[in-house]
């Protein structure tokens, strides 16, 4: 298959099928992250099964929740060092470090992966480290760019360069699990600034519509689903192209021509 197959599962879980590899990110593959409850269905087993590799953008519970981890086996689960420690030494079996400038290559495959910058340094965790980053993922004629949790910064310019290529399909966060956003997040219409800014070909929103707190029902109403087509409109005023999909849906990017891998 040529180009990625896309499959949100909700929050910011998504499988990517691209060069002959499945990549999961953030896994959240039950009901519960911690005190968040999923608002539908856990994942269909089927649609995340045997991943090539995992990537951990952080160890917030809404993202690096150990009982899904537990559930995938001895695959590599990427994140940066300090995080890599911390989930081996909670029964993550292939807990891998992996530091910025350096790509690491899928075995058996022409995929490669690297962690880039996310700022996400609020909400510190006492009894896990804090560190962030995003990741993008080169494959033969499409690169993808799993954002993690991030505010804008300045070298998000910079990402095609770091992904040898323009950017394909860009999976933004553009909310939370309230109706109020912490700071080290993205908003629907940061979201979209932000892929104007990367110059992505395509976008899908993630981290919305997902989670939701005990007190959730004294929030405002409709509030978990207004993060993604809030997006879309941002996109489509700006004259961008994206997705917003329902937890479970498939989405296919067509590979670019002429793009190889760096």
């Amino acid at each position: 298959m040529t180009g990625v197959a896309v499959r949100w599962l909700g929050h910011a879980s998504v499988v990517l099928d691209l060069g002959g590899v499945r990549v999961l990110t953030d896994p959240l593959l039950r009901r519960h992250a911690g005190v968040l409850r999923r608002h539908g269905a856990a994942p269909r087993a089927e649609h995340w099964a045997d991943p090539t590799a995992v990537l951990i953008s952080h160890l917030h519970y809404d993202h690096a929740e150990i009982g899904s981890l537990r559930m995938l086996g001895d695959v590599p689960v990427l994140s940066a060092p300090s995080n890599a420690r911390w989930l081996a030494g909670h029964g993550v079996g292939g807990a891998q470090g992996v530091v910025p400038d350096e790509w690491w290559p899928v075995p058996g495959s022409d995929v490669r992966i690297r962690p880039v910058t996310a700022e996400h340094g609020h909400r510190p965790m006492p009894h896990r480290p804090n560190a962030a980053n995003g990741f993008v993922i080169a494959a033969p004629g499409v690169r993808v760019w799993f954002a993690g949790d991030t505010a804008p910064y300045p070298a998000m310019r910079d990402l095609p360069e770091l992904a040898g290529g323009p950017i394909d399909l860009a999976l933004i966060p553009v909310g939370g699990w309230g109706p109020r956003l912490s700071g080290g997040h993205l908003d629907p219409v940061q979201a979209a600034e932000v892929c104007a800014v990367v110059g992505a070909r395509h976008a899908v929103p993630i981290h919305w519509g997902t989670l939701h707190a005990p007190a959730a029902r004294r929030l405002p109403p409709g509030w978990m689903e207004r993060g993604g087509p809030a997006f879309g409109a941002a996109l489509a005023r700006r004259g961008l192209s994206g997705s917003v999909l329902e937890p479970g849906e498939l989405l296919r990017v067509e590979a670019t021509r002429g793009q190889g891998t760096p």
